[in-house]
């Protein structure tokens, strides 16, 4: 008899976390330009995905009948493709009209989450070779409704700093979206496991990077810190935060900071598509302020919500 697995998560949360909804039982998913019930959706195990993680993705988030910083994630999304010389097989309008459609048949006009995924297709035999792609790319669009749970932004989240660090763009591009992320996924078990909710990883140097799955903050004397980029992805959802911060007069700091400055620091928070501004209350072990998510970061998340609110 196999012993199951320790289960540490089911004890802490996620920045990816979401209440329950039955609604997500009968969504409809798109799969190459056909709609079928999510129990239904396949693609090949000879998929480019399947095979070694050769496709890019983007996740979307609907509020108030508007998908958030569309432009970007296409913009993104495509710029990945042309990376991978990856051949989306539609244009931006297609594709576009594919999430509105997919949204359409499910009948959200709000508190969507919509994952877009991409691979390079199905091949002749599972190896690493592109040149054996036999078909057009893979496209599919899963949109379920998602409303991040109260609990995360009532407490803040732990965080646990990997022993697994970020990468730069010459070993893997963490700024392209690739269904790749082993390296992300074994620093959250780690996370897991050592009892906190997520992971914060650190750059080749050891300044801070970002966390697994999402971008971090921490606030100093009022000023916003995150980090440059160099050794991590480029959050859209980091983006909005720092832009709408700074249109209202603050300070926001795209640079290199250390662990020290990170346990010495009056708040921190996180940033991702789903959960918006999610606060951050301990690091290793180590309190982050008071211990409860801090009045900079609430303020920083209603900017955040204004700004994206504004079409």
């Amino acid at each position: 008899m196999t012993t199951p697995p320790d289960n540490a998560l089911a004890q802490g949360e996620s920045a990816q976390g979401y209440l329950a909804d039955p609604r997500n039982d009968g969504v409809l998913v798109y799969v190459n330009g056909a709609f079928v019930p999510r129990n239904e959706a396949r693609v090949s195990i000879f998929d480019s995905g399947f095979v070694l993680g050769d496709g890019i993705w983007e996740g979307l988030r609907l509020v108030q009948g508007r998908l958030i910083s569309l432009d970007a994630h296409l913009d993104r999304l495509y710029e990945g493709a042309t990376s991978i010389a990856l051949d989306v097989g539609l244009t931006r309008a297609e594709l576009t009209q594919a999430l509105l459609d997919t949204l359409a048949k499910n009948a959200m006009t709000d508190g969507a989450h919509i994952r877009l995924m991409v691979t390079r297709g199905v091949k002749r035999t599972p190896n690493q070779d592109p040149r054996f792609v036999i078909g057009k790319a893979t496209v599919v669009i899963v949109a379920e409704w998602k409303t991040p749970k109260p609990v995360a932004k009532a407490r803040g989240l732990s965080l646990f700093t990997s022993t697994f660090r970020t990468s730069g763009p010459d070993v893997f591009d963490l700024r392209l979206n690739s269904h790749s992320r082993l390296n992300l996924i074994q620093a959250l078990i780690q996370a897991i496991h050592a009892g906190a909710d997520e992971a914060l990883m650190l750059d080749p140097r050891g300044f801070v990077a970002s966390c697994n799955s999402t971008n971090f903050f921490i606030v100093r004397r009022g000023e916003l810190w995150t980090s440059t980029g160099a050794y991590s992805f480029k959050g859209i959802t980091q983006r909005n935060v720092i832009d709408a911060w700074t249109t209202a007069g603050g300070v926001a700091r795209e640079c290199d900071f250390a662990l020290a400055q990170v346990y010495s620091a009056d708040e921190a928070f996180v940033t991702g598509t789903l959960g918006g501004v999610t606060p951050v209350t301990k690091v290793d072990g180590r309190t982050i302020g008071d211990g409860r998510p801090g009045a900079e970061t609430l303020r920083a998340g209603e900017l955040y919500v204004q700004r994206v609110a504004t079409p």
